[in-house]
């Protein structure tokens, strides 16, 4: 499976109609559609179908044709998703219409290659299940913890400073948490 950590976007032209396609992480979606709807108001369509894995380890697929014949749109962009093992993340497609209808086919071929070049643009990475894992360490050794889990590639802004301790809170792999573990029972144990 595959995600992408950031937006990325391309311009397709077809028959005189335009295609601007994003692709965009899950988290960002909702912001990033409502950010298009507001620039783009002249558009005729903003597409988009999504990937995501719930809370149950289900993934969870949508996908809205905004107008454009059923099944033409955003099942093409879904099965691009699909096609790539694309997780957490979704494709947005602006259109505006050029005056020649491209037709049912037409329109699949377009939806379809707008996502696939916007992919083509993108960094994919492998998807990595992600969970809450929290511990903490004395002040001295902040530093050490700070460079480890950089090495690793750990994001840790989320931290406490406590009296004598500090509260570390981190989303993380399973990978990243074997190393984290193995790392604090050999150098703070």
């Amino acid at each position: 499976m595959q995600t992408v950590k950031s937006t990325h976007f391309c311009r397709y032209e077809i028959k005189k109609s335009i295609f601007i396609s994003y692709v965009v992480p899950m988290d960002e979606f909702e912001l990033l559609h409502a950010k298009l709807k507001a620039e783009h108001h002249k558009a005729t369509h903003i597409v988009w179908a999504y990937r995501y894995i719930n809370e149950f380890d289900q993934i969870v697929e949508n996908g809205s044709d905004d107008g454009e014949p059923r099944g033409t749109s955003a099942q093409p962009v879904l099965n691009v998703l699909r096609g790539i093992e694309g997780i957490n993340l979704s494709i947005l497609v602006v259109r505006y219409f050029g005056g020649v209808k491209l037709g049912t086919g037409g329109l699949v071929r377009a939806y379809s290659m707008a996502s696939k070049m916007v992919l083509e643009k993108a960094d994919l990475i492998p998807y990595e299940k992600r969970e809450d894992f929290c511990f903490s360490c004395k002040y001295h050794f902040v530093q050490k913890m700070e460079y480890f889990l950089n090495k690793i590639g750990v994001d840790f802004k989320n931290r406490d400073f406590e009296t004598d301790e500090v509260i570390w809170r981190l989303e993380i792999s399973d990978r990243q948490k074997e190393e984290i573990k193995r790392f604090l029972s050999e150098n703070f144990v």
